[in-house]
């Protein structure tokens, strides 16, 4: 895992090179929105599909399995910010 770009307030882009199961490299994106006295998080992640991953894609809901981990790094960083905001 490599950060590529940061730009404070805007965006954090991480190079993610994978070995296992399937060699690959993809592009996790951290972005920020102002929207009021908060801040909307959006992550999301791309990649290059190969054959074997679109074949695996058919038998397996890979949005769902990694779904749950976006779900909860998200409510991690929503729950340090709100911390660190207190103190």
């Amino acid at each position: 895992m490599t950060i590529v770009e940061s730009r404070p307030s805007d965006l954090i882009r991480i190079k993610l090179e994978f070995f296992k199961p399937f060699a690959g490299v993809s592009t996790a994106e951290f972005t920020f929105r102002p929207d009021g006295q908060q801040t909307v998080v959006t992550w999301s992640m791309t990649g290059r599909t190969t054959f074997v991953t679109k074949a695996v894609h058919l038998f397996l809901n890979v949005d769902k399995m990694i779904g749950d981990n976006f779900e909860s790094g998200l409510a991690r960083i929503k729950s340090l910010a709100e911390a660190e905001a207190k103190s």
